[in-house]
């Protein structure tokens, strides 16, 4: 099986950082969710912006107008290696 580890730069808007914060603060409601798999130890900050990369990179932002996400995938590199 091949792998790849690939490390983006984005760019997000104040915007997008509060609604990322507001759904982690909701998401410490209900601890018992799936979300909560592998986060574990994770800091607040760490959470926020990782589901902000995570709406970034699965299109969710860009639906509608795809040239916004050359403002927001900055770079990508990648690291292939076999296992």
């Amino acid at each position: 099986m091949q792998t790849v580890e690939t490390c983006f730069t984005l760019s997000y808007t104040e915007h997008q950082y509060r609604l990322a914060q507001a759904y982690v603060e909701d998401m410490k409601k209900h601890p018992k969710r799936v979300y909560w798999i592998g986060k574990e130890g994770k800091s607040d900050e760490e959470l926020i912006l990782s589901h902000v990369a995570h709406k970034i990179l699965s299109g969710f932002y860009n639906n509608y107008d795809p040239s916004f996400a050359k403002q927001q995938i900055l770079d990508m590199k990648n690291q292939s290696s076999l296992e």
